[in-house]
Order: structure tokens, then C-alpha cells, then sequence
């Protein structure tokens, strides 16, 4: 594992429910120093109360400054420009992001000699690259971001290929992101997202209480955790909710899209947010997983974290057609119309038996998180490796080193 490095990880906000980049950094953190920062310049504001509530925390917490997350972890928060399009405001935002990173290095690792990686999760950062003398950038892509709402999508395709162009190693975690990025870059990664194995497992394992809110409703009951915003097919569970009027389907999450037409049915559960330590014993109540996405562009292109945490917890699942979904199709039913989805949930009880939870947790046993933070660290060492190849007889003559041995840089470990 990668270990003696400064890590600047750019990224969404480190308080919020875990993703693969907090797991990855968590891991990290145990043989590095960590610097998150939380990178708010991707989206510009709009004028509305929720962009005014976050726009006011994101100002608590850039007052507040470094911020420790554990012994060898710390968050920032920069004063950025978001979304800026006017040249003047870009160059301020690109200065203002770059030393204040710098500050932050200097503040939580010091001036010590070791080397800085980057690891942009954000999309736009390419003007980052090569501003820290780092010794590998990373950019890792877990969503297509030209998609999102709010976006301004040419801006962030012209950022994002330049940081596929440019950077050292490009990590995707799904077929499509690979299929999609291997055309600037025949030499992209595919990583797929991990799991808590061990938390989610517990869910069968373990006798948890079941938490009050969930306990007066009645079974079966079909769970979704997650964001519930729009790429949630909310128009197929309103249909499919009235079709099995005795099944109980239970949301847990923010939501930020209107769901008064499904929060009106006697049978339909909104439970807001819940700590993300909490969800097992949620996952134990649930008679299966629900993974409801709209079918777009940008939904093919996603591995939902939620879809190994459910398989974990010994849960079969009922999705729309996703692409990585396929891959699970022995233990997640894909059914592309209300008919079919509330047939789907017909057969996932009828297909019970005593054991299963046990055998569908096994499938995805070997996709920790930890193994797949091994899988980066190798990624990473071999390109550092072909940038830096064994110096030739005639160099080292000349370096005062042995022919076979690589350039007198550090690698990673």
C-alpha cells in the first residue's frame, strides 16, 4: 500500500455520508498524510434556499480553516470562485485554490521532504496539475459529470479531458466511464467501487435491534438508502407502490426533489437521513434492496456503492437496467417497467430460503475497500515506475549509480 506520501485529495464535502473517496482516504490516512479538501468550485449557485443553506455552511466551515479529521488527517475548506466562466474570476479562483492547498500542506505536514500526491475526484482541477511538484496526479472518475444538473457541461467536458489527458493515472469505476475515457486514454483503469464488508455483513450475522422507526411498519419491505434526487424513478415507484399495496417500500436519505405524490401512499415510507452506522440494522428489516434510477446516459455510467452494501447485508436487489447491475444478475432482479418491477418483488420473496442472506453476502466477500486501496497502490507504483524506468548503462556512468537500478526518485511503496 502507498505509505510516507502527502495525499491532497480534491473532493466533494469529507461531513457528509461515506463514498468511495472517504473510504480510500480513510485507509490512506493509516501510512500518510491526508489534506482533503473540500471542493466546492465545480457547481455555480443558483438563487434558491437550498444553494443559500449550503453556500452559508460552506462559509462556517472555510472561517473555521484546517480542520483535523484524525492523527494524520485534515479537511480545509477554500475560498474558491464557483462555477466561474468571466477569465479574470477563473485566474483568481485557479490562484486563490492553489495557495491555499499550499497552506495547508505546510501547516499540517510541514516542511518536510515528503512527497505529494494528488488525487482529484472533482472533475475541473486540471490547472492543478503540476503546481505541488507532486510526483503522480490521479484523477478518478466515478460519475459522468456533463450530465448533472446544474452543470455547465461544456466547461467541465473541455476540464475534464485535459485532466484525462494529463494527469498520471485515470481510475474509472464502471465499464462505461472505461469505454468513455479510453478514447483520450487507451491506458484507463477500471476499479469498481468497494464495500464495508464487515458492517453490512453484520446485518445477517449479528442479532441487531430494529431501529424504532421502521419497527410499526409492515412487511415485506423493500428498502432504498441513498440521495434521492432526480435520477430517482419516483413516477415507477408511485405505480409499482399501487400495485403491491401490502408491500412496504422504505426510503432513507436527503431528498431535494418533490415526492408528495408517493409520500401520500399508505404504503410508502420517507425516513429522512440516518447515520451511515445505522444502515445494517435498516438492511436487516429490509426484505430486499431497491436500486429505482431513472434509465439515462449519466445512470448507465454509475456503480452505486449501495448495490455492494445491500449484496453485503444478504440482501437480493430489484434495479432498473443498469449496466453494472448485470454482473449481479443471479441475486438483482433488472426489470424495466412498473409490471415487471413489482413482479420482481414477487419473486425475490418467493425465492427465500433458509441461508440465503449468508450466500448472497459471499458474492461480494472479496471486494473490501481495503483490497481495492491495494489494487490503486499498485497502480500508482507502476506508473510511477514507467515514468521513472532503470537508468541505462551509459547514464550511470555518468549518474555514478548501478545500470540496473531505477532513477534516484522516490517510488511508491
Amino acid at each position: 500500500m502507498i505509505e510516507g506520501r502527502t495525499i491532497v485529495c480534491i473532493a466533494s464535502s469529507w461531513d457528509y455520508d461515506p463514498t468511495s473517496k472517504h473510504q480510500i482516504m480513510k485507509l490512506l490516512a493509516q501510512r500518510n498524510h491526508i489534506v482533503w479538501v473540500n471542493y466546492h468550485g465545480t457547481r455555480r449557485p443558483v438563487l434558491s434556499s437550498a444553494d443559500f443553506k449550503a453556500g452559508m455552511g460552506v462559509l462556517r466551515r472555510i472561517v473555521r480553516g484546517v480542520q483535523p479529521v484524525g492523527p494524520t488527517f485534515n479537511q480545509i475548506t477554500p475560498l474558491v470562485f464557483p462555477g466561474a466562466r468571466n477569465r479574470i474570476l477563473q485566474r483568481m479562483h485557479e490562484h486563490l485554490l492553489v495557495s491555499q492547498i499550499r497552506r495547508a500542506i505546510k501547516r499540517t505536514v510541514g516542511h518536510t521532504a515528503q512527497p505529494i500526491q494528488i488525487w482529484a475526484f472533482a472533475p475541473d482541477v486540471p490547472f492543478l496539475i503540476g503546481r505541488f511538484n507532486e510526483e503522480a496526479f490521479i484523477y478518478y472518475c466515478v460519475d459522468d459529470y456533463t450530465l448533472f444538473e446544474g452543470y455547465d457541461s461544456k466547461r467541465i467536458q473541455a476540464s475534464e479531458d485535459e485532466m484525462v489527458r494529463r494527469a498520471d493515472l485515470v481510475v474509472t469505476t464502471s465499464e462505461a466511464l472505461l469505454q468513455c475515457k479510453s478514447r483520450l486514454r487507451k491506458d484507463t483503469e477500471l476499479v469498481r467501487h468497494g464495500v464495508d464488508y464487515d458492517r453490512f455483513a453484520s446485518a445477517w450475522k449479528q442479532e441487531l435491534p430494529k431501529p424504532k422507526d421502521i419497527a410499526s411498519v409492515p412487511g415485506p419491505i423493500f428498502g432504498f438508502f441513498g440521495l434521492i434526487q432526480f435520477w430517482i424513478d419516483t413516477g415507477l415507484i408511485e405505480l409499482v407502490a399501487k400495485l403491491r399495496p401490502k408491500y412496504s417500500f422504505v426510503f432513507i436519505g436527503d431528498c431535494s426533489i418533490d415526492v408528495s405524490h408517493l409520500s401520500c401512499l399508505p404504503n410508502v415510507h420517507f425516513l429522512g437521513r440516518k447515520p451511515n452506522h445505522e444502515l445494517p440494522a435498516y438492511c436487516r428489516a429490509f426484505d430486499a434492496g431497491l436500486m429505482p434510477f431513472t434509465q439515462s446516459a449519466m445512470t448507465d455510467s454509475v456503480n452505486p456503492i449501495k448495490m455492494y452494501e445491500y449484496l453485503a447485508a444478504g440482501l437480493p436487489v430489484v434495479s432498473t437496467p443498469l449496466p453494472e447491475a448485470r454482473r449481479y444478475s443471479d441475486v438483482i432482479e433488472i426489470t424495466d417497467s412498473p409490471e415487471a418491477f413489482a413482479k420482481a418483488c414477487d419473486t425475490v420473496l418467493a425465492n427465500d430460503y433458509a441461508g440465503r442472506r449468508e450466500d448472497i453476502s459471499i458474492m461480494v466477500k472479496g471486494e473490501s475497500w481495503r483490497s481495492k486501496v491495494e489494487t490503486l497502490s499498485k497502480l500508482v507504483a507502476r506508473k510511477d515506475e514507467t515514468n521513472h524506468p532503470p537508468v541505462s548503462k551509459a547514464v550511470a556512468e555518468v549518474m555514478g549509480i548501478e545500470s540496473n537500478a531505477p532513477a534516484p526518485t522516490k517510488s511508491v511503496s
